[in-house]
């Protein structure tokens, strides 16, 4: 576990100092993806969010049904969790993507003033 350890410190630091720090692009489209996966200009949250988003979503409507097993009140708290369940998930997927938002915003800003 040390040994791994101390392996996964000295390759941490070599890859970022050899090829993610480096200024010039690298050759060959797949290097360029990869320095920019390494280095953050590529974002997975977005897609992981939307998938998670539709998963949370459908789980929370098909898990409403098991309360109509529950008899009288049961029923009450089903059309609560159908209706108001997807509400909630959306409200919190929305915030989530404002801060995505946010970020992308913040970077091309500072890219514009880069350039300028």
């Amino acid at each position: 576990m040390i040994i791994a350890a101390i392996l996964a410190i000295i390759g941490g630091i070599l890859l970022y100092f050899l090829f993610v720090k480096k200024k010039e692009d690298p050759k060959g489209k797949f290097a360029k993806w990869l320095k920019d996966f390494l280095s953050f200009k590529i974002m997975w949250i977005e897609g992981i969010l939307k998938v998670v988003y539709y998963m949370a979503t459908i789980f929370i409507i098909l898990f409403s049904f098991s309360f109509l097993s529950l008899g009288g009140t049961g029923v009450l708290t089903f059309f609560m969790c159908l209706i108001l369940g997807p509400i909630f998930i959306r409200l919190a997927y929305e915030m989530t993507m404002m801060f995505i938002m946010i970020w992308h915003n913040t970077r091309d800003i500072a890219d514009n003033t880069k350039k300028k």
